[in-house]
Order: structure tokens, then sequence, then C-alpha cells
């Protein structure tokens, strides 16, 4: 078996972070703990080469990028690819360069993110959601590199997270629907594994009841994935119950596609017959029939945010921080007005 710094934390009762600070010269660990890894590390025969190096001063100006999870959340997703190229403008303009690191090659004993992250002795990460999340997610947040989330909630001591306001996302559409006469409501996610999603559904459950609306079960439906194929798929389900909504909101826009792309192969008029909104307000939305209304994800800021975030974190000027964005409705033809007599 070959030991890793992982197995030294596990044969330690450590974490793998308690295992890098000692590794790393750092003095806030207790000299018993220090003293029992050391130990473990020496018995085994542990090489500590590219430890030995990360204990200098950090000079690899690399940044690790890491597409976490299994969904397609990687450079065909029109999101990620907007908030990325937003981070590596700012973040190069601050002197870094990128390295991305695939999932693809992910294994217990070599392959996990944080040791591939510490042999190319990277200065910190930017972590992109995606759905069913690696655990060595979980261990790369909770070590002593810094690193920032998009869309996804990181807890470790020098991590932090930029996403928009996902209940802002869904209470901006149900009110949007509302102010114009709708009283039968629809939802398009993504996954069940999918934690944005989730928190999207929520909020927009919670927002139809503070105005009095009804939650219709068989109305509410998943895809498996943020895509195009997914949103159609998941209309066709709805439709196939015997009724549809008169108002239906999908988790991102090419869901929304999707499912006005369905709506019309069974006759349906959009917005006349069924209104749809979507989510993020990627270029497409502009150049449909009818145009999407959607809501806006500031990109730019939120791949703005995390550049600057971590280029704190790194130089110890932040501690553990979160950033919500505000979205923003834009209006377009997908969503008609209704009379309310």
């Amino acid at each position: 078996m070959k030991i890793t710094i992982k197995t030294i934390a596990e044969l330690a009762g450590v974490s793998v972070s308690t295992v890098s600070k000692i590794l790393n010269n750092y003095e806030d660990v207790g000299a018993e703990t220090k003293d029992r890894v050391l130990k473990i590390i020496e018995e085994h025969g542990y090489s500590t080469t590219y430890s030995n190096k990360a204990a200098a001063p950090r000079k690899s100006m690399l940044i690790g990028v890491v597409y976490a999870g299994k969904i397609n959340a990687e450079f065909n997703h029109l999101f990620f690819v907007d908030v990325i190229s937003a981070f590596k403008k700012r973040i190069g303009l601050l002197g870094y360069d990128l390295i991305f690191f695939s999932n693809e090659r992910l294994s217990d004993d070599e392959g996990d993110y944080y040791s591939r992250c510490r042999q190319h002795q990277v200065d910190g990460c930017i972590i992109i959601s995606g759905d069913e999340i690696e655990p060595g997610i979980a261990e790369l947040d909770q070590s002593d590199i810094p690193c920032i989330g998009i869309d996804l909630e990181l807890t470790g001591t020098r991590s932090g997270y930029a996403m928009s306001d996902n209940g802002s996302i869904s209470n901006n559409a149900v009110e949007h629907f509302y102010l114009q006469g709708y009283k039968e409501f629809g939802f398009i996610g993504c996954s069940d594994t999918s934690r944005i999603s989730q928190l999207r559904e929520n909020s927009y459950r919670e927002a139809l009841q503070r105005y009095g609306l009804p939650v219709t079960e068989s109305w509410f439906v998943n895809g498996s994935d943020f895509f195009e194929q997914s949103g159609y798929l998941a209309m066709l389900r709805m439709i196939e119950s015997g009724t549809v909504p008169r108002a239906v909101f999908a988790v991102s826009d090419l869901l929304a596609l999707g499912a006005v792309r369905a709506l019309k192969e069974k006759g349906y008029r959009v917005p006349e017959d069924v209104a749809v909104i979507g989510c993020d307000d990627i270029e497409a939305c502009k150049y449909v029939t009818p145009p999407l209304t959607t809501v806006r994800q500031d990109k730019e800021k939120i791949g703005l945010l995390a550049a600057l975030m971590l280029y704190d974190l790194i130089n110890g000027q932040l501690q553990s921080s979160s950033v919500m964005v505000a979205p923003q409705l834009v209006i377009r033809q997908s969503c008609g007005a209704l009379s309310r007599i």
C-alpha cells in the first residue's frame, strides 16, 4: 500500500490539514500531536519531498481550478465558463496562472485533490460546484490551502465562497409571475443531488406559500442535469401528467429552452398558453423565439469577487468569508401579462 498524507492522518487519528501543518512547520499544533504524527511518518517511510518544498515561501503563482462532482459542470456549462473567464482575467492581472485538475483520475491512494495540489505547489484553489461532490473536496476545503467555492458552500478556516443569492432568484421569478396575473405554477430543476437546484426549489415553494398560491406536485419535475435536453424531457413528463401549469420556472436557461421546445412540439404557445422564466441570462436568451425572460446571475461580478477573495486569503488579508451576489430579473417576451378580470 502506498503511504499518502491521508494514510498518515488516519493512522494518527488527526485531520489531513493537521498533518499538512506539521509537515509545513506551522506552530499551532500541540507538541504531543506533532510527535505522534512524526513518529508515524518515520515508521512508514513517508516521503516528504514535496511537503518540504511547500514549507518554503509559496512562489508558484499558480491557482488550481477544480470542477467538483459528477455533473457536466465543465467547459460546456455557459454560466461557469463566464465566471471562470472573469476570474481568470482578474487573477491574471494579480500575477497568477491557472492549472486545471481533472476529476477523471481520482484514486484513494494517490489521486486526491489535496495531494495533487501540494505536488504542484498551488497557492490556492477555486472549486466549481457540481453534483455528488467527491469526499476529496471536503478534504481540500478543510486543509491549509486557501480555497474559494463557486456555487459551493465551503467551511474551512482558509476557505470562502461566492454565489448568487439563490433565494432571491426564485423570489424574483415568483413575484414576476404573480404580478403578471399567473396562479398555476410549475418548476423544472436539476437532479435531486444538486444543492443549487434544491435551494432554488425550496425558495420557490416558500415564495408560492407567501403569495397564497397552490403547489401542485405533478408540476414539479427534475431533470438529470442543467442542460437543454433535460429541460425538454422534464417538460414532456409534465405535459404527460395530463395538465400543464400556466407558468413554469426553470433553474437554468438551458432547461428553460428545452421546456420551450417541448411545449412548441406539443402544440402549446409561449407565452400565450404557458409562460416560461429561466435563470442565468446566457447570450442565447436574446435570440430564441420568443426571447426568454430570465433571472440574471452577475457572472462577471461573481468571478471578480472570487479572484479578489482568493488573493486576500492567500495573502492573509481575509479570513473565511462568503459573498451572496444579488440577481436581476430580465424581462423579455416569454412571460406575458394576464388579465386578472
